[in-house]
């Protein structure tokens, strides 16, 4: 009863539009100092106690201090010069193809995606300069505002990834094998948006082709070489061993800042403070959420959730494989409507005592969950990168919605995958770690 109510008030909270920490946070303290629900032993001033002391405890990690420190990265980038110097090189090297703007769009947001660990950050760092670019070029503006969400949701998928910082911090899973399990999966869904983007282009006449020179080629090169060189510093640290997850992420504010205010000169010092604040602010939500989701997950904890859980997936008698799909339906279905970081809080901690009976492991768990989760960035009417790119684009949600259906179902067969072979989430972290 007390897991159906706490369910309830949740939702019927967000339904009434309160902000997702508190629609978490106050139906778990609520339920918490009403009578009845624990011992009469239990003080009032004992219960508060512990309220205080899950919540310190729901944000008292180093690796989380991964997140403020890759959102301050992503807030540099967006305005150093990194997105545009890797979009005219990507654009020289695939411009030449139908679709050729569209495709190095794609290409820029997987090269930007090793810096940030934010897709919405990717979203915006991308869409700004490139959107504008392809309207110009004849592409409908649903279409260039499709596919710059769609490669802004590989943000999460390719390392670093604020998600699977979160995802390893819940479970004690290694954050470096997660991050080495995604980076496959999300070179495929990059390679197949691309295909899916080239190909609606050609059909349709999308876009002007701009012809291939080596020269152009070098030109742009040279311009970008710092701004590749980002990912290579940061995540050939963290899979080499030499840096944590941590310190990777203060290696990423570190390069983003030399190259955005010495290498570009196109980051001023004194625009720092609103940048630091900006992201500091996103930051902070998404930590107050976390903080929230502990007392939550520590109420479910204490109504033994688990084993009912346990007795309920049994009585389904399912298959590994059909309850792994089960799960991944769930998942999908939970990303249309709810923000990553809450649905991660709220259905991690259950759904990853059930990966022994998916016959599943963890480290691919955890990435498909992220996978998943990223499409749900897709898909309307909670998709965080289908509202950045439309409010560049200066669209509805409806028409963008429309727009991206090509590239969600060809991001839902590249899970199909992911999920059904292994090989794909596991060969990385197994070479690098195992």
């Amino acid at each position: 009863m007390i897991i159906v109510l706490l369910f309830g008030l949740m939702f019927a909270l967000m339904a009434l539009g309160l902000p997702i920490a508190l629609s978490i946070g106050l139906p778990a303290i609520g339920l918490i100092v009403t009578p009845g629900v624990f011992p009469e032993s239990a003080t009032l001033a004992a219960l508060g106690q512990t309220v205080v002391q899950q919540l310190f405890s729901g944000v008292d990690s180093f690796d989380l201090l991964a997140v403020p420190l890759f959102m301050i990265a992503g807030s540099i980038m967006e305005v150093g010069g990194i997105s545009r110097r890797l979009i005219d090189f990507c654009n020289s090297l695939v411009g030449w193809a139908p679709g050729g703007l569209a495709a190095a769009a794609i290409v820029a947001s997987m090269i930007i995606a090793g810096i940030s660990g934010s897709a919405a950050a990717d979203t915006a760092a991308i869409g700004a300069v490139v959107i504008p670019a392809m309207i110009r070029q004849g592409y409908p503006p649903a279409f260039a505002a499709a596919v710059v969400a769609a490669g802004g949701s590989i943000g999460i998928i390719i390392p670093p990834s604020i998600p699977m910082v979160i995802f390893g911090f819940m479970t004690n899973i290694s954050t470096s094998q997660l991050f080495a399990g995604g980076m496959l999966v999300g070179v495929l869904l990059g390679l197949s948006f691309i295909i899916v983007a080239v190909w609606i282009s050609w059909r349709k006449g999308y876009g002007e082709r701009v012809p291939f020179t080596w020269s152009e080629v070098a030109v742009t090169g040279k311009a970008a070489i710092w701004s590749m060189g980002a990912p290579v510093v940061v995540l050939g640290g963290i899979l080499s061993g030499v840096v944590t997850v941590t310190e990777a992420a203060a290696l990423a504010v570190f390069y983003a800042l030399l190259v955005g205010t010495v290498i570009n000169r196109e980051l001023a010092w004194k625009d720092l403070p609103a940048l630091i604040i900006k992201s500091q602010v996103a930051a902070g939500g998404i930590l107050f959420i976390i903080a929230m989701a502990k007392i939550f997950g520590w109420l479910l904890a204490m109504q033994q959730s688990a084993r009912l859980l346990d007795v309920f997936v049994s009585s389904l008698s399912l298959p590994p494989t059909g309850l792994l799909l089960m799960v991944m339906a769930l998942l999908l279905v939970v990303g249309c409507v709810m923000e990553t970081t809450a649905a991660l809080l709220l259905l991690v901690p259950v759904l990853a005592l059930l990966t022994p009976q998916m016959m599943v492991d963890p480290v691919q768990f955890g990435v498909l969950v992220v996978v998943n989760l990223a499409i749900g960035m897709l898909t309307p009417p909670v998709g965080i990168c289908l509202f950045v790119s439309c409010s560049i684009a200066g669209i509805s949600l409806g028409k963008i919605s429309r727009a991206v259906m090509p590239l969600v179902i060809v991001a839902l067969l590249d899970l199909m995958v992911a999920a059904l072979w292994p090989p794909l989430t596991m060969w990385l972290p197994t070479l690098f770690y195992r």
